[in-house]
């Protein structure tokens, strides 16, 4: 019998650019609760303390925003953004 381990994403953020693909591939979605969870992940790659130290916020409260239960206020996904060296911007979606 062949043993699994458990995929983890944040394995493979090993660069600012794969963090801003990533997290540019969540927002495409269009879903939230998506993108909060590719923002925890993309903290969690770089390291909860050094991302709490950045943004100026606790481990606790990045942990307890980024949940899957969370809902982090858009000062704290930009402190967040802003520590992972990534910039949100916005563009003309296509035509509907």
């Amino acid at each position: 019998m062949t043993e699994l381990s458990p995929y983890d994403s944040a394995e493979f953020l090993d660069s600012d650019e794969a963090v801003a693909e990533y997290l540019a591939a969540a927002i495409e979605e269009g879903d939230a609760a998506l993108f909060r969870r590719a923002l925890g992940v993309a903290a969690r790659a770089r390291g909860m303390t050094q991302i709490a130290r950045e943004t100026g916020l606790s481990r606790e409260s990045l942990y307890r925003a980024l949940s899957d239960d969370g809902n982090p206020s858009l000062d704290t996904a930009l402190r967040v953004l802003n520590a992972l060296n990534v910039r949100l911007s916005a563009s003309v979606a296509a035509s509907r």
